[in-house]
């Protein structure tokens, strides 16, 4: 018999939904157990911390199971061969697309968040079912349900239940769900066999965009990722995106992706010819998750592969994983023609001067950053960008200076998508495990050994800073540098209290004078904070070489601080600021 799931969201208003499980026990005391990370979101998210707790029934008697850990629950009661059925409820109020959100207006589910698995078997055939109550049907007449899976529905008279199609229990994990009143198109795409390949699109929230240009767009950039890499490793693709006011996300499936996007993203009916910076931002999210389905879900970190998401998985390869997607993300809109060369390079622009303004670069290795992500990445504090780099941002910029050294040591025959297609190719067997050596091999043949070893040495497990004007300048693309000079080396909140201090960097005038993040300015030089005052008084102070006081809030304290002028030994906290022009030659025109 295999483990049967029902889901109810009657209790919806509740932000709660109610799990029964059913199976037979093969063993004695089984134990059941919920994993505390969603693969492609690297940090233990303790999904267990939204049950309370879990009865199973036996022959009618009720007991209640035995936490044995965090996130491990022991059925003491249940023989080998007992039929059990197991109760839980789950609270469902995140609004990411990594775990769930249950309310009045929409249902959105990660199984990762909701199902719990029989520790020795969770591989064990499973069925599905999403219960879906008569009120909320009421409230959306239009109600659709957003999966990559396919599935049937049955109406009854307190509601509507979707079936998924059965799958081993922990496959389920990677198909998320949306379910409400959405907006859906399809179009298709053509594999280099001429095999049609369906796409659907499912926009919930309040919006007013176009969506016969976000079907065109969408189509041309995912046919171009067809295109380049000549089959698909999905028989049919979904995007299911929430607008919001503000959020922003996306997490990438097996076959589909969840993403969180603001409204003014989506195109609007008078959306220019050439799209909006938002827009191109909404494009670039559907673009990054979307490649993540040959690049992370058929190739693979090593340790990704069959892991139970349990402890964490260590590997200096998101660089690699993350840091092409980013790279490639931006570059496929250009080469699907959805945007010009002049927008890419703009787009460029943004990563270059991002890393460039990131003091951390010279301290931490883009490999490193790979492993710090489980501590760092979606724990960033004032100090973050002090001492460490993004794996995202460097490592599309490491992407970026692979694609163009392989196109130059080549003379053009080769490039970063080759090497891409190289690996994809060996996965069509089945899933690729991706190493550092394997990566290696293949990018050494191309380029030669030493090339290789010296490129990795320097700029993927060393802290060389990267060779970005002169590079640029062999494919024709003029930078021009600018100095952007931060006030005292400081990044301030305007507010109505004062001036908030969000990031200070290191041996910075305001360090130096003692101020730290979050302090809040309230007077200058015996003024009242502002941004306006606070670049009057640093003009007259370059003029002057004074010194000038400040009254500022340390949690409730005041307290006085003496900010010296600019000297040889202070300097002045600048950063360099690219802007980019030039037609990128063989690198940026595809044939």
């Amino acid at each position: 018999m295999s483990t049967r799931y029902h889901i109810d969201f009657k209790r919806y208003y509740d932000h709660l939904c109610d799990v029964r499980m059913q199976f037979v026990a093969d063993m004695d005391a089984p134990s059941l157990s919920m994993v505390t990370w969603i693969a492609g979101s690297f940090l233990i998210r303790e999904f267990a911390k939204n049950i309370t707790k879990v009865i199973y029934t036996i022959d009618g008697v009720d007991y209640r199971a035995t936490k044995s850990d965090k996130h491990t629950f022991r059925l003491d009661h249940a023989k080998s061969g007992d039929a059990v059925s197991v109760q839980y409820e789950v609270y469902c109020y995140d609004l990411s697309v990594r775990t769930a959100f249950v309310d009045s207006q929409r249902i959105f589910g990660n199984f990762s968040s909701l199902l719990l698995l029989i520790n020795h078997d969770k591989y064990a055939a499973a069925h599905v079912s999403l219960h879906i109550p008569t009120a909320f049907i009421h409230q959306h007449p239009d109600c659709t349900i957003a999966c990559g899976l396919s599935h049937t529905l049955t109406k009854h008279s307190d509601g509507w239940v979707y079936d998924l199609a059965p799958l081993p229990a922990f496959d389920y994990l990677d198909y998320p769900f949306e379910i409400g009143t959405q907006d859906v198109f399809d179009f298709e795409v053509t594999d280099r066999d001429g095999q049609v390949i369906s796409h659907r699109s499912f926009i919930a929230g309040r919006h007013q965009a176009d969506l016969g240009r976000l079907q065109n767009d969408l189509q041309k950039i995912c046919q171009a990722y067809v295109d380049w890499l000549g089959s698909t490793p999905f028989a049919d693709y979904t995007f299911m995106t929430m607008v919001t006011g503000n959020d922003y996300g996306g997490l990438e499936h097996i076959n589909s992706t969840a993403l969180v996007s603001p409204r003014t993203d989506l195109p609007s009916i008078a959306e220019p010819a050439m799209p909006s910076s938002d827009y191109q931002r909404y494009l670039g999210l559907c673009s990054h998750e979307y490649f993540h389905a040959w690049w992370v879900k058929t190739v693979k970190p090593d340790v990704m592969m069959d892991n139970p998401l349990i402890d964490e998985a260590y590997t200096p390869l998101l660089w690699v994983f993350e840091g092409f997607t980013s790279y490639i993300d931006d570059l496929m809109l250009l080469r699907s023609g959805v945007i010009d060369q002049k927008n890419y390079l703009n787009l460029l622009t943004a990563q270059i001067n991002r890393y460039l303004q990131t003091d951390g670069k010279a301290h931490q290795s883009v490999a490193e950053s790979s492993f710090d992500t489980w501590i760092k990445l979606y724990r960033a504090d004032e100090n973050t960008a002090n001492q460490g780099i993004s794996y995202y941002n460097k490592g599309a910029l490491v992407a970026w200076l692979l694609d163009v050294t392989l196109l130059e040591l080549t003379d053009g025959k080769y490039r970063l998508f080759d090497a891409i297609k190289t690996f994809y190719d060996r996965s069509k067997a089945k899933p690729y495990a991706l190493t550092t050596q394997s990566l290696g091999e293949v990018i050494g043949q191309l380029i030669g050994d030493d090339a290789w070893q010296s490129f990795y040495q320097q700029y993927v497990i060393g802290t060389t800073p990267l060779p970005i004007r002169e590079t640029l300048a062999k494919f024709g693309v003029s930078s021009q540098t600018a100095h952007q000079t931060k006030p005292w080396g400081m990044t301030l909140d305007e507010k109505s209290s004062g001036l908030k201090i969000k990031h200070l960097h290191r041996d910075s005038q305001a360090s130096l004078a003692g101020l730290s993040f979050g302090d809040v300015i309230i007077a200058i030089n015996g003024l009242k904070a502002s941004n306006a005052v606070l670049n009057r008084q640093i003009a007259h102070q370059q003029a002057t070489g004074q010194a000038v006081q400040v009254h500022a809030f340390r949690r409730d304290e005041l307290m006085v601080f003496d900010v010296p002028a600019v000297s040889d030994a202070i300097p002045a906290t600048t950063h360099e600021q690219l802007s980019l022009a030039g037609d990128g030659g063989q690198w940026l025109n595809f044939g």
